[in-house]
């Protein structure tokens, strides 16, 4: 990670990374490729028992990683949050905001509780966990943030209107974020994913009345032929929270198979 000041922060050994919905598909993606670094981890998620068992997993293959619980939707659990990492590890150098819902639709088919809910998991989620990160990210002399969107924040799909404007808003929040935190030595990158074989992408299919293998064929209606896999994401995680990107803020780094294009 970069910042103005060199030496103010510790190797990638020993940096703190904070992965919000580190228990679902990606999320553990990221964490499994982060830990290849040695990087300790802050595992988060609504559901603290599968956070338990990322970072089970992680400690049992010689990494360093701790679960936490935390509703995303709530401000003062997200504050409470990082002040519990902090305090348990010394710091903060990075986060990457993965957590996130879909609901499908067209603005007649969703109910206003659909669309705030969509917001609630998609863009509020990312503005507390970062709003709360940013003074903890200054205080270590600077750090990384990613941002994990869609590429139906770029480009609009069918019927499903919320989660295009929520991801749409992740995009221009990590932008803002970009200009605004600079200054402080804070990098903040997004990725925008394509379709990717978890288990959210199976509740999609599940919304739509769709048969699950026929989703995933139609889905793979791409340049590269196929739908991407949890640990592609992770690895542009990892190339965004690290030294290699120092150079790069304000980015949107699209990994879809050629799917927007």
């Amino acid at each position: 990670m970069n910042g103005p000041r060199e030496g103010t922060r510790g190797s990638e050994r020993d940096r703190v990374v904070l992965v919000t919905g580190g228990g679902g598909g990606i999320g553990s993606a990221v964490c499994r490729r982060l830990a290849d670094h040695r990087t300790t981890l802050a595992v988060a998620d609504r559901d603290v028992e599968a956070a338990r068992e990322v970072a089970l997993e992680v400690r049992s293959a010689g990494g360093r990683a701790e679960p936490f619980g935390c509703d995303l939707s709530r401000p003062d659990d997200v504050e409470d949050l990082l002040k519990s990492v902090v305090a348990r590890f010394g710091a903060l150098h990075g986060l990457c905001t993965v957590a996130g819902s879909i609901r499908r639709g067209d603005i007649t088919e969703l109910s206003p509780g659909d669309w705030r809910a969509s917001f609630e998991d998609n863009l509020d989620s990312v503005f507390l966990a970062c709003r709360a990160a940013v003074p903890h990210l200054a205080s270590a002399g600077g750090g990384a943030i990613v941002t994990i969107a869609s590429g139906w924040g770029l480009r609009a799909g069918r019927r499903a209107a919320a989660y295009c404007a929520a991801k749409a808003g992740v995009v221009m929040l990590t932008q803002a974020m970009a200009l605004d935190h600079a200054p402080a030595g804070i990098r903040a990158n997004c990725v925008a994913p394509g379709d990717v074989r978890t288990g959210m992408l199976e509740r999609e299919a599940h919304q739509l009345g769709r048969p699950v293998a026929e989703f995933y064929a139609e889905a793979a209606d791409r340049p590269l032929g196929r739908i991407g896999e949890p640990h592609e994401i992770a690895d542009a995680v990892r190339f965004l929270l690290g030294e290699e990107s120092s150079f790069v803020t304000g980015a949107v780094l699209t990994v879809d198979g050629g799917g927007t294009v």
